[in-house]
């Protein structure tokens, strides 16, 4: 895997949130002596520094496909990072407490995309039961939740309330009537409302009867303009002279 050092330098001393970060004691590869380094673990990569304050980490240890086991050193709180392969390197760490090392054994043991997938898909697997039960149906139905489909809204036709409808549904207003009585036929209506003419097709709905307006709506429909501007008049002075009073009142009586 090809890593940009730049990248990896402005993303270890960011003000990103680490996972875990603190000092422990690496072995090194060369030399069997343990030097205390800082370490910082952000997402699956562990970096460590020479020192707290250092702005440049010293290395980085991808943390896929390995495993985080304890380890028999000369170190107290000792632990190791292994790598699957030959090759591979082991990187030897221990920490400065008891404490400290079960918290670091935890978050590293949690770090790869591997086991966030697995998390993952545990968790889908308990929502699915919380959904459709453990026995993957709805509510004891069996089958698959993919399987499972809702049934349509509305009432079961079954046979016998398929025969109870009649051949055509009367109308009122224009609107189907449905009539769900088993064996009872509803009379037809024959006034002209809705139904289909002598050729079969549909016969649109009457026209409503048109209002016919009353006498005085007819005298206030035929007023003239200038009956408007009188009120207009009328209720203008009245305005005015409320207005007039309101004044008077909040200038208080005169001495």
């Amino acid at each position: 895997m090809k890593l940009n050092e730049r990248s990896l330098a402005f993303y270890a001393t960011c003000d990103s949130p680490a996972d875990n970060a603190g000092f422990l004691y690496k072995r090194g590869e060369r030399h069997t002596a343990y030097h205390r380094r800082w370490f910082v673990l952000k997402g699956n990569m562990l970096f460590y520094f020479e020192e707290r304050e250092s702005r440049e980490p010293v290395g980085v240890i991808v943390l896929e496909g390995c495993t985080v086991e304890l380890c028999d050193s000369a170190e107290e709180f000792a632990f190791a990072i292994r790598f699957s392969g030959a090759k591979s390197r082991t990187y030897m760490l221990a920490a400065e407490s008891q404490a400290a090392m079960e918290s670091w054994v935890k978050s590293l043991s949690r770090a790869s995309f591997d086991y966030m997938r697995l998390v993952v898909r545990e968790l889908e697997k308990q929502l699915e039961e919380m959904r459709w039960g453990p026995a993957g149906g709805c509510g004891g139905c069996r089958g698959s939740p993919a399987s499972w489909k809702p049934k349509p809204l509305g009432m079961e036709r079954s046979p016998e309330r398929l025969l109870a409808l009649p051949a055509a549904l009367p109308k009122e207003n224009g609107c189907a009537v449905w009539n769900n009585t088993a064996g009872v036929d509803r009379p037809l209506d024959t006034s002209g409302c809705g139904g289909h003419d002598s050729e079969g097709n549909p016969r649109p709905p009457p026209l409503p009867p048109r209002r016919r307006a009353s006498s005085s709506e007819a005298g206030t429909a035929a007023e003239s303009p200038s009956t408007f501007y009188r009120l207009h008049e009328q209720y203008g002075r009245e305005v005015a002279r409320l207005q007039q009073d309101w004044l008077e009142r909040q200038r208080g009586p005169r001495p």
